[in-house]
């Protein structure tokens, strides 16, 4: 008998190895056998404790010569193509949503980050200015600053965001963030695109909007009709939705009876 043929009847061993370390509840029928190598024999059985639907217990066994007893290499708990597994990682890098972070949270750049470069190497200003522009980033404790990169991916994630020009909200308002009087202007290079709202009654007081948005609530928005109190109809008595009852008179009450005093003497005849 060759080693693996003598190594794939070893079921027995192999379930005894299986129960040993999972328990007799915990492991079912034998599924299979495969050769991994030459004198080495993987024992499949079906794993039956609660949340393992479609693993299985795997048992290793291997010899040097057919003589020679099986020696368990190892056991291990296997997902099959049907079971129930995590999905794949995924770095936190790319797990973290905006809106995630909670109060004391940490989410540092990461060093590679495109957004930020030097506050000396911003490339957005002439030669003749860096210097001034890199002392005061430096003087307001910032030693990072937007890259060109950053600020366009800023830019058009605010364009295409809610508060662009392409929301229902913006489609049928009366005018744009462009013109309206509660709009507070920004400094910088993106001044000319977007601004940030400051009318309390709008639904983006005090967040970054697009000149090319807007909302019902424009400092130029006027009424189309009058809102004064319309003057209401005169009375009337409607007669076709009440019934007329006929009540009949109430009857007099009697007039109460005159009492009658005997005024004769009281006479006891004579007996």
């Amino acid at each position: 008998m060759s080693v693996d043929q003598m190594l794939t009847d070893a079921v027995s061993l192999a379930r005894t190895v299986a129960v040993e370390a999972a328990g007799e509840d915990a492991v079912g029928a034998h599924l299979r056998a495969e050769v991994e190598a030459s004198g080495a024999v993987a024992h499949a059985f079906e794993a039956r404790q609660p949340g393992y639907r479609g693993w299985s217990w795997v048992v290793s066994l291997s010899a040097v010569e057919g003589d020679a007893a099986p020696t368990v290499n190892e056991l291990v708990l296997l997902p099959g193509g049907d079971a129930i597994v995590a999905p794949e990682w995924t770095p936190y890098r790319d797990r973290v949503r905006p809106g995630d972070l909670n109060p004391g949270d940490l989410l540092p750049p990461e060093p590679d980050d495109l957004r930020l470069v030097p506050a000396w190497s911003a490339g957005d200003v002439d030669a003749e200015s860096t210097d001034t522009l890199a002392a005061r980033e430096l003087a307001d404790g910032r030693s990072w600053v937007l890259s060109l990169e950053g600020r366009e991916m800023a830019a058009q994630r605010w364009h295409e965001g809610v508060r662009g020009p392409d929301t229902p909200l913006a489609k049928q308002a009366s005018g744009s963030c462009r013109t309206c009087g509660f709009r507070v202007g920004l400094a910088g290079p993106l001044a000319d695109r977007f601004g940030v709202c400051a009318n309390g009654m709008a639904n983006d007081d005090g967040r970054v909007i697009a000149l090319d948005h807007g909302c019902g609530a424009h400092s130029g928005v006027k009424l189309s009709r009058s809102t004064a109190a319309r003057p209401l109809p005169e009375l009337y008595l409607d007669t076709d939705a009440t019934d007329d009852l006929v009540v009949d008179p109430p009857k007099p009450a009697p007039e109460p009876e005159e009492a009658v005093v005997d005024d004769s003497p009281d006479v006891t005849p004579a007996s």
